[in-house]
């Protein structure tokens, strides 16, 4: 929101033209949208990039764990509406979200896998896409049935059941 946009939507009101103050309200309303949504998927970013090295590496390091715990936390907090009446996106709609998110963490996931031993290419070629889309739906539907204190607890529950999870849950660790 600029200073302009609130200076403009004064005007309106003060000047009685509820319409146009409206219209800007709608317009604010947009912005603010589509810059939490950039935010949930900047997250979901890194949930999957880390998924895809898990995946690919077979192993979980706390550096891992700790950015999908973190992320999953923001992910939750960014998604339910600062009026806590609704989500910006709903449980069911994850899917086509998760589709295009995943080419794109696949690219960056590239120069983190085996410390950048793949090219884009041949990193598509590896990795199990949809069973990278189905763990991050099961991380992504415990923000919508735990609190954040409960929520911690079990995001760490899911990731000893990831490949190498066992071995971190017990501090049998690759760093």
């Amino acid at each position: 929101m600029t200073t302009q946009e609130l200076i403009d939507l004064r005007t309106c009101i003060m000047e009685g033209r509820n319409h146009d103050a409206l219209a800007i309200i709608d317009e604010l309303d947009a912005m603010s949208k589509k810059d939490t949504l950039f935010k949930i998927d900047s997250y979901l970013t890194v949930v999957l990039i880390h998924l895809i090295k898990n995946q690919v590496e077979g192993r979980l390091t706390n550096s891992w764990a700790a950015s999908i715990r973190a992320s999953i936390r923001k992910i939750k907090g960014l998604n339910f509406k600062e009026n806590q009446t609704y989500y910006y996106i709903k449980e069911e709609e994850w899917d086509e979200i998760l589709e295009e998110a995943i080419e794109f963490a696949i690219d960056d996931a590239s120069a983190e896998v085996e410390n950048g031993a793949y090219s884009p290419f041949q990193l598509k070629e590896m990795v199990d896409k949809n069973s990278i889309i189905t763990t991050a739906k099961i991380f992504l539907a415990l923000t919508y049935s735990y609190s954040v204190n409960d929520l911690l607890a079990v995001i760490d529950d899911n990731l000893a059941l990831l490949p190498g999870g066992e071995d971190w849950k017990f501090g049998k660790i690759n760093k």
